[in-house]
């Protein structure tokens, strides 16, 4: 099978690899539509990796004995290592996991596993079925493409009364646009790029802020008679545009955190949140038992194929790297038999 690689820096290509087999309750899958998400930060630096990806539809075409999915069902992948028997997992909250499975020992292989490739193993507890009507590229935003973002909106209990700041407009914050125009919420986004500035304005948000505008945080109060927002997300991932979202938030609001960040961000406990009362919440993803809910948001947005930039075939993964490194761009997706 083929299967896209970082070579070196800026350099990425595609290889041979064996076809893995399935194990027990793991179960293989051709994969059709692989999402992109943050391996272009190691395209840049020049980290060689033969795992890139972790998200993406497909379907079953062979399995090792009966195990809850059958050859030919269409179905999103959701992971491939937690252990499906500790509470988190059976409680829906697998991203969790504290015993992770190693995959070279499970399967008895040195390749990594990743989703840019033509096959994929993955554990069939974990693959839940894409409804009929539902394209595979639809299907794939099940993953990061909406599901970190539907899963901060879930805790939060965000709805149509509540006006929610979202900063960073790149794929996962143009899914989070996805999710919160569908619960009828009102939309203010703080962006620079000026691609995802005109998407996000394409999605009918009510107003796209310059994070360096000066006097950015009076604008938002402005919006908000006075206020401040009622809940704020980070998708950005940079300690400027989380305190952004701690000092734009109305007392008594909600604050989450989605994005990974590295740097370290200064939380004031007493004025932050003892006396503006914030809840500050992080979410990595959301619970397994909430995917017929997020197939709804698929089945039912129109705003879904704005979130989705580009479908490109996996031969030009080169390029399609480039183009994530660029942030002129949304999510995009690489078609691994093209």
């Amino acid at each position: 099978m083929k299967k896209a690689v970082i070579l070196g820096k800026r350099k990425a290509g595609l290889v041979e690899m064996p076809i893995p087999r399935p194990k027990e309750d793991w179960v293989l899958v051709k994969m059709h539509a692989v999402p992109m998400c943050t391996e272009y930060k190691a395209f840049v630096v020049g980290w060689k990796s033969n795992a890139l990806g972790h998200e993406g539809a497909g379907e079953v075409v062979e399995i090792a004995q009966p195990c809850g999915v059958e050859v030919g069902d269409r179905v999103v992948l959701m992971g491939a290592g937690p252990c499906g028997r500790c509470q988190y997992c059976r409680d829906g909250n697998f991203i969790h996991c504290q015993n992770r499975i190693n995959y070279a020992e499970f399967t008895g292989s040195s390749e990594r596993t990743g989703a840019y490739a033509q096959y994929r193993l993955g554990a069939a507890w974990l693959l839940p079925k894409i409804p009929d009507g539902v394209s595979y590229e639809h299907g794939s935003m099940a993953w990061c493409g909406l599901g970190p973002t539907f899963g901060a909106f879930q805790t939060v209990g965000l709805t149509a009364y509540d006006t929610v700041l979202i900063t960073g407009a790149g794929p996962v914050g143009l899914g989070g646009i996805v999710n919160a125009r569908f619960r009828g919420a009102r939309v203010i986004v703080v962006e620079r790029v000026p691609w995802r500035v005109n998407r996000a304005k394409e999605m009918g948000v009510a107003a796209v802020l310059d994070p360096d505008e000066e006097g950015i945080l009076e604008h938002i109060k402005d919006l908000t008679g006075g206020l401040g927002v009622d809940c704020a997300m980070d998708c950005a991932g940079n300690p400027q545009a989380e305190r952004l979202c701690i000092d734009a938030t109305r007392s008594k609001g909600k604050v989450v955190f989605v994005a990974e960040c590295g740097d370290e961000l200064g939380i004031r406990v007493s004025p932050d949140m003892i006396r503006k009362g914030l809840t500050i919440i992080g979410q990595w993803h959301y619970s397994l038992n909430d995917f017929p809910k997020i197939m709804q948001v698929i089945q039912e947005s129109p705003l879904l194929d704005l979130a989705i930039s580009h479908i490109m075939p996996m031969s030009k993964v080169q390029e399609a790297l480039e183009l994530s490194a660029s942030h002129q761009c949304g999510k995009i997706i690489l078609k691994p038999w093209e």
